[in-house]
């Protein structure tokens, strides 16, 4: 660290936040998000993240004349707001609609393989991974698509993967009106495999078990299905 011309040591502070984010520590279940997050609309949101980043790209040294340079701060800008980190904003929680369990289907139903891009808010570096989801109807289903949505919602925030597996639970418990909900995720984080250790070969799994999944043999049957 250098400060008025002089190279300072690391304080405690300094190494504390170092290996947080080294360690990939979650302070909290819900997303830190201040009281006055969506005071600002997302196009005033744009705008000031556009002119703050040309200050990030100004600092590196790069060259905002050029042709290619010119119109990445608004791009980045609008891609944080409208895309990787629109689940921010619980306006954009996918509209679930509930269905009567006609057919009185009374076993687990498992969508896996479910492809999400999140950002470890870490290092706002990309978490590349796949979800795998069961539920147990409790008198009420929801289109197959929704489970898709939902896990992409929470993942377009920064996150930690053990918040992302717990938010994805709750979201599906408090939609299906049911405790009996699993959720698998098994993803690759680059801040460990582009920097820090560099390790390409690692991948992290977390999971939650609520309900009639914490039976062993119903968690087991639920592995199975997804083949870890």
């Amino acid at each position: 660290m250098k400060q008025n011309g002089f190279h300072a040591s690391p304080t405690h502070l300094d190494i504390i936040i170092d290996e947080i984010g080294d360690e990939h520590v979650s302070t909290s279940v819900d997303t830190p998000l201040r009281a006055d997050a969506f005071d600002k609309s997302d196009d005033q949101k744009i705008v000031e993240i556009a002119n703050h980043f040309a200050q990030i790209m100004d600092i590196l040294g790069l060259d905002r004349n050029d042709d290619s340079l010119s119109g990445t701060p608004k791009r980045v800008a609008k891609m944080y707001v409208k895309e990787i980190f629109s689940g921010l904003n619980p306006a954009n929680f996918p509209d679930i609609k509930l269905f009567e369990n006609k057919y009185q289907y009374n076993q687990m139903l498992v969508e896996k393989n479910i492809l999400f891009y999140s950002n470890c808010e870490h290092h706002f570096v990309p978490i590349i991974g796949k979800a795998h989801v069961a539920y147990i109807s409790g008198g009420k289903v929801i289109g197959l698509s929704k489970i898709n949505r939902i896990v992409q919602h929470f993942a377009k925030r920064p996150q930690v993967q053990e918040r992302l597996t717990m938010q994805i639970t709750k979201a599906l418990q408090e939609v299906l009106e049911t405790q009996d909900v699993a959720v698998v995720i098994d993803a690759t984080h680059l801040c460990v495999s582009s920097r820090g250790v560099k390790d390409v070969n690692s991948s992290t799994v977390t999971a939650n078990y609520c309900g009639k999944f914490e039976n062993e043999a119903t968690k087991n049957e639920f592995l199975k299905y997804i083949e870890l």
